[in-house]
């Protein structure tokens, strides 16, 4: 009998479980009651816990009813319980999940909170946060004009480094007059690492202060990444040539499904087909490639629009990517609680201890899209971002010796095509 006490209140103290307590009324004693009926351990209950919110995320079964139709009630049997969970777990993570044609239901849960400029000693010039010596890397260095993001994309993880409030540089000019950069040697540099490029436009003046950096610096090469179609600055103001629009491109099923409030696939191609109009050159991110029934299809049809949309002389690059998480953005995800597949995946750890597809597939998907790219081989850079050298082998049948050798030629072929391209006309040199 002491023994049943002390179990029951150990149990009780299970309820503080940060995600438990997340979990509607419903669950949570459902959870409550397989947990007294196996006497499940804290890290049993919080496995079951997991389980309980990820199935419901994604829109599968739930645990509670497959439990029902599973077993007897009279079972009592932890170990075959905890092993057919197991089990049907990773059932659901390694098959090709599917996603509905209309979209997973949007819940308000990102209101656009205001917008502020705000002056602060931070420091805006920096590494890119991926940047190791364990991967294959281009040495991109970053601008942090804006802080958070206004889209809610489900994998991002912006979502886990900022708070809710959108943070402006007010002194972004004066920051980037400051910045001490070698004259003698060139850089990449993005702005889109610590939010999108585009989202806000030329509010504040950011794309003006980072258009006057790029003319007064000709040996960097500025980009602007976005999933928006937020382009009017380029189509109604004169830009240095050494800058680069670049748009990360998903199936509409994955932007219907994950992106949420960014443009659609079209619109974005739109945009890069308008601003490539202007002379201006553009670049296009496969990066998170997701694995779903019908991807090869769904991102093969976006090569194809590409191929035939634009030259490769006005394209300066192509990168392919993976779905990555670092623990705290899934934490972030599974506290949010809302309608997502995109951690319905096999989860294993890369070079860095962070969670990504099994190598495997990531072959089959890296391997696939640049075959589909071939009529652009030799004239457009291809790379991996955040990969290890064996996917590169097995993907482009080279490695670089060291990072260092990457950004050379990378810059190099970016900078040899931009000089290559005619000025438009009116633009200035």
């Amino acid at each position: 009998m002491a023994k049943t006490i002390d179990y029951r209140t150990k149990l009780h103290s299970f309820r503080q479980e940060a995600l438990f307590r997340l979990l509607s009324a419903e669950q949570q004693q459902f959870i409550f009651s397989l947990a007294e009926r196996y006497r499940l351990t804290y890290q049993e209950f919080r496995q079951l816990t997991e389980a309980c919110r990820d199935v419901s995320m994604w829109r599968e079964q739930s645990i509670r009813d497959w439990w029902r139709e599973t077993f007897p009630r009279e079972h009592n049997n932890k170990a075959q319980f905890l092993n057919k969970l197991r089990a049907r777990m990773r059932s659901l993570r390694a098959g090709l999940k599917n996603y509905p044609q209309t979209g997973l239901p949007k819940l308000p849960y990102y209101e656009r909170n205001k917008v502020v400029a705000e002056s602060s000693d931070k420091n805006i010039f920096g590494e890119c946060p991926v940047e190791s010596p364990l991967t294959v890397c281009c040495n991109l260095k970053t601008i942090d004009a804006v802080e958070s993001c206004s889209f809610g994309c489900s994998y991002c993880t912006i979502q886990t480094f900022y708070s809710d409030k959108i943070v402006i540089d007010k002194d972004l000019e004066d920051k980037l007059n400051n910045l001490q950069l070698d004259a003698n040697r060139r850089y990449h540099i993005g702005t889109g690492q610590s939010s999108d490029s585009l989202a806000f436009g030329n509010r504040d003046g950011i794309l003006d202060a980072l258009c006057r950096f790029a003319e007064n610096n000709p040996n960097v090469l500025l980009e602007f990444k976005t999933k928006s179609d937020n382009i009017r600055y380029f189509l109604e103001n004169d830009v240095p040539p050494n800058i680069v629009c670049s748009w990360s491109l998903n199936p509409q099923i994955i932007i219907d499904n994950e992106e949420h409030f960014t443009a659609s696939l079209e619109k974005r191609i739109a945009a890069a087909r308008s601003v490539a109009d202007r002379g201006v050159k553009v670049s296009f991110h496969f990066h998170p490639i997701v694995y779903y029934r019908g991807w090869q299809e769904d991102y093969q049809a976006i090569v194809e629009e590409l191929l035939n949309r634009f030259s490769p002389q006005e394209v300066l690059f192509v990168s392919f990517g993976s779905v990555t998480f670092i623990k705290p953005v899934l934490k972030k995800i599974r506290a949010l609680g809302l309608p997502t597949k995109i951690h319905q995946m096999e989860l294993v750890p890369d070079p860095h201890g962070k969670l990504t597809y099994p190598d495997a597939i990531k072959i089959e998907k890296f391997t696939h899209m640049h075959r589909a790219f071939a009529p652009w081989h030799g004239k457009v850079f291809f790379y991996l971002c955040m990969e290890k050298a064996d996917i590169w082998l097995k993907t482009f049948g080279f490695v670089y010796p060291d990072n260092d050798t990457f950004e050379a030629d990378f810059l190099d072929q970016c900078f040899a095509k931009i000089e290559r391209q005619p000025y438009p006309p009116g633009l200035r040199r």
